[in-house]
């Protein structure tokens, strides 16, 4: 029985959703059944702007690629026409046949399909808040699944039989954890059954799979939901069995009111103002995941000794492993490796913190130490005052960064050889800049020649 909500769902008015309009209608207009579905009917129906827009169609893919003029064949095999906007080609909108699954041979892909109609194929997808359909004209609402009250009830229900959505594609067993944390829904009491009992066969699918539904989770707010749900239900072990170890190691409590380590790395995930980076993200998760390997209460207190870097290196085999780019794996090792520097910014040398500063996307340093703090003891004092010197540097930009009265050139012509001593010259000098010792041309001459072991010039000489 179709369970039809006579409400308007009206769709928004922008190129994403006009294109859209303009497939369904294209379709009809040839004679075919034709739906939006999926992911962006759930949005509207929440009052979220979908990120994009899908079509359900009765036309087969052949027929789909005769009737628009641009077109990709992304999974013609599956039914599956990307339908490129014809006045700005990067944008588009899916375009698929609808479909029943054979059987699921590799936990991914169904071993044949078979074209037929709505009602199989909402049949056939994962969740049933995303087997709803829309007729964009009319703004009814198709429900062949009670997706619309499970959508009511925030609830993440698999489609039919849990297990068998879940044998047909493991990441789904992550996706149900994804979506319960990125819109606030508790899962169905049957289908969280069944993350729990098959969570270890998410190892099937590929990493870059699992990388994607991670990083949509972390990124977003309700991700401490979404990763305590891992826990819970064994996805974690499967995944980052790294985080699984710090639930439960203890901190020195004077240091941290707050709880164990896991706790701490919770409370901290729920301080991230969200959307943030991958890279924000990934630090924030990961910045004490060096804590269990280096736990040691021998002494006065609980330490964790060099913590830091062993976090690092470990974030870094963690990224590698799930596909991250090159550059996300050393910006999240650098954060991590960086994140107890703040101890000590007060007593650091002028020219150590303003080359700290300087620091590419230090930015985000100073957040992950911001939200370390009220994650914690809540004392911001040390943020407080990097924020200070990032005002007091910003109003004279040439404080932080100077211009070098000598470069190599000069070296050289002070009868100096290019060699790694000459970096090192360099460095030095750069110090005495930032320091404030040496403001001057020839101040930097004199300096050069002391350190450098070379006589005094005349007045003048380079």
């Amino acid at each position: 029985m179709v369970y039809a909500v006579n409400a308007m769902v009206t769709l928004p008015d922008n190129p994403a959703a006009n294109l859209a309009r303009h497939a369904v209608a294209s379709l009809r207009a040839a004679g075919h059944e034709a739906l939006l579905a999926g992911g962006c009917v759930r949005d509207l129906l929440l009052g979220r702007e979908p990120k994009d827009y899908d079509v359900a169609t009765s036309a087969r893919p052949e027929q789909v690629e005769a009737l628009f003029s641009h077109t990709v064949p992304v999974g013609k095999a599956f039914g599956v026409i990307r339908v490129l906007d014809e006045q700005d080609r990067s944008r588009a909108v899916e375009v698929a046949t609808f479909r029943s699954d054979g059987a699921y041979v590799d936990g991914r892909h169904p071993s044949s399909v078979h074209f037929t109609d709505a009602r199989h194929d909402a049949a056939r997808r994962d969740f049933t808040i995303n087997a709803l359909f829309l007729d964009p004209s009319s703004g009814e609402v198709i429900d062949y699944v009670q997706g619309r009250a499970d959508l009511d009830a925030c609830v993440i229900r698999a489609v039919g039989d849990a297990r068998a959505r879940f044998a047909e594609d493991k990441l789904r067993l992550l996706r149900a954890v994804r979506f319960a944390a990125g819109l606030g829904f508790e899962i169905d009491t049957a289908t969280l059954a069944a993350v729990r009992e098959m969570a270890a066969q998410i190892s099937v699918c590929s990493a870059e799979r699992i990388r994607d539904e991670i990083e949509k989770l972390i990124t977003h707010k309700g991700a401490s939901h979404g990763l305590q749900l891992m826990f819970d239900t064994g996805l974690m072990d499967a995944v980052l069995p790294e985080l699984s170890a710090i639930v439960g190691v203890q901190q020195p409590p004077q240091y941290h009111p707050e709880g164990d380590v896991w706790v701490h790395t919770l409370l901290a995930v729920d301080k991230i103002n969200y959307p943030c980076t991958i890279t924000l993200a990934l630090g924030v998760l990961l910045h004490d995941v060096g804590k269990p390997p280096t736990f040691d209460d021998s002494s006065d207190r609980i330490r964790f000794n060099g913590h830091d870097k062993l976090g690092a290196q470990m974030a870094g085999e963690i990224t590698r492993r799930l596909k991250f780019p090159a550059d996300v794996t050393q910006r999240v090792q650098s954060l991590i490796e960086d994140h107890l520097k703040f101890i000590n910014a007060d007593k650091m040398k002028s020219s150590t913190l303003k080359r700290w500063l300087r620091k590419p996307h230090f930015d985000e340093d100073l957040e992950l130490h911001r939200i370390d703090c009220l994650a914690g003891p809540g004392t911001l004092e040390t943020y407080k005052f990097i924020k200070q010197k990032l005002a007091e540097f910003a109003a004279e930009p040439e404080k932080l960064r100077p211009k070098m009265p000598l470069d190599g050139r000069d070296l050289i012509a002070m009868g100096l050889t290019p060699g790694p001593k000459f970096k090192e010259l360099l460095r030095a000098l750069e110090d005495e800049v930032l320091e404030g010792r040496v403001n001057t041309r020839e101040e930097a001459e004199s300096f050069v020649r002391a350190r450098a072991g070379l006589s005094p010039g005349p007045p003048g000489a380079p």
